[in-house]
């Protein structure tokens, strides 16, 4: 099973990236992981709804400018390198 899987979210409002982590126990973590990106608006853990997904997933708000590809293949890579270099007990 993979540690996490992302998924970008448009609405009127504002652009999101979707995390959903394979361990909930490290969506605190990994928010704090995500913080140092200068295109990033907002942090959030919510909720998830819907059928076979995790109890809760990090919803991350882009600003306005940014390019929500490149952020979501920016976010992946931080979080694979994360994830490899075995910060997770």
């Amino acid at each position: 099973m993979l540690p996490f899987r992302s998924e970008i979210r448009n609405s009127p409002n504002q652009q999101a990236i979707k995390i959903f982590l394979s361990d909930e126990t490290l969506d605190a973590r990994i928010k704090k992981h995500l913080e140092h990106f200068n295109e990033i608006d907002l942090i959030e853990i919510t909720e998830s709804i819907g059928q076979n997904r995790v109890g809760e997933n990090i919803t991350v708000f882009l600003k306005d400018d940014a390019d929500i590809s490149k952020m979501k293949s920016s976010i992946d890579s931080s979080l694979w390198w994360y994830f490899e270099e075995d910060h997770v007990d």
